[in-house]
């Protein structure tokens, strides 16, 4: 017998169509935020002297007087959702969020951020997202192209999407450095016994070291290899500090004390997780010579008991453009288990992401 609905009362229904409509608009935030900074408007801000009304950024931006009272509505809503902050005589000034998007702004050194948001706002993400209904219906037999790849038949981060718009094959390039290098400063400084002990370490799908640099210089002892695929590493020059390694980390991982997979795994299926952590395994002593695999990635659900909207909101974009997916601790250790692993643990959690370590 099917379930009986109540009646929403009117008190409901005036709260849903508040919900629906935010929703469905919700989209309208990200396409404020992509104009901010093609803009330039949090570095405008921030060479003002770290606040500015809308009329200095109306100047500094050099945009036509009427359109004053419309960037006043986009102002706005980047400061609801805590990308600017104002006071009530309107001045704006620099969040965190938006600090990290100034231009030439570095934090520890790491990739810029901005071509993240400019790249999972791209024209090829949108329509990805509108062809997810399409996708669902389509009954190909498995394992199926991601959303992506079915509506324009090229992948991120494949000689395909290089040939189908090389411009943008360098932006989401650009935001995959973004999306892997931010945070590793505080990796080492939160989590210095991570590494102590360690005489040497290979950083899977490192590309251009920053990583390992930023391990290397909290810890000179490490010696620290970086392993990429020929077409990034042909294009990092030797820097003296790391050694880079060209190759593919489903066919062999240099030796190693530990092996670092940063951001790496959730780009997966369960099964070539699983053929990862296998070569991983392959390149490190075991536990009693202090081998172990390092991962730091998303774990769903461990951020004060409740899975986020930013992890849920992260796996949609693996599952959209890519065929991984983010993981809770169950789904973390029956992986780990497959691949020949004994034990791990998860070492501390750093906002949505965590660092665990894996024993052989």
């Amino acid at each position: 017998m099917a379930a009986h609905m109540t009646v929403p009362s009117d008190a409901q229904l005036i709260k849903a169509q508040a919900d629906l409509q935010r929703h469905s608009l919700t989209y309208l935030t990200s396409m404020a935020l992509r104009c901010a900074i093609e803009l330039g408007i949090p570095t405008a801000i921030h060479r003002l002297g770290g606040t500015a009304s809308l009329a200095d950024l109306m100047a500094a931006l050099s945009l036509p007087p009427p359109k004053a009272p419309f960037l006043s509505r986009v102002l706005r809503l980047l400061a609801k959702s805590d990308a600017l902050s104002c006071t009530e005589d309107g001045v704006y000034s620099l969040t965190p969020l938006s600090y990290i998007l100034v231009d030439g702004v570095l934090i520890d050194g790491e990739a810029r951020q901005i071509a993240f948001p400019l790249a999972v706002t791209s024209r090829y993400h949108m329509e990805s997202g509108l062809g997810l209904a399409d996708w669902f219906k389509n009954d190909r037999a498995l394992p199926v192209p991601s959303p992506f790849e079915h509506v324009h038949a090229a992948a991120p981060f494949d000689e395909s999407m290089t040939l189908l718009d090389p411009e943008t094959d360098k932006l989401f390039y650009e935001a995959l450095a973004a999306h892997d290098h931010m945070g590793i400063g505080t990796v080492v400084r939160e989590c210095r016994g991570l590494f102590n002990g360690l005489e040497s370490l290979t950083d899977c799908c490192g590309g251009d070291g920053t990583t390992a640099r930023a391990i290397v210089k909290a810890f000179p002892h490490i010696k620290c290899n970086v392993l990429d695929l020929p077409k990034v590493i042909e294009k990092v020059p030797s820097d003296g500090v790391v050694n880079y390694v060209a190759g593919d980390l489903f066919h062999t991982v240099p030796p190693a004390q530990a092996v670092m997979l940063k951001l790496v795994l959730h780009f997966w299926s369960d099964e070539d997780c699983i053929k990862i952590l296998a070569q991983c395994k392959k390149a490190i002593p075991s536990r009693e010579m202090g081998g172990k695999v390092i991962i730091i990635d998303i774990v769903l659900g461990s951020s004060l008991e409740t899975i986020t909207e930013t992890e849920l909101l992260m796996d949609m974009l693996m599952f959209i453009c890519t065929r991984g997916r983010q993981r809770d601790e169950k789904e973390w250790s029956t992986i780990f288990t497959k691949a020949g692993f004994s034990n791990y643990k998860i070492v501390k959690k750093l906002g949505h992401r965590g660092v665990i370590e894996v024993y052989p």
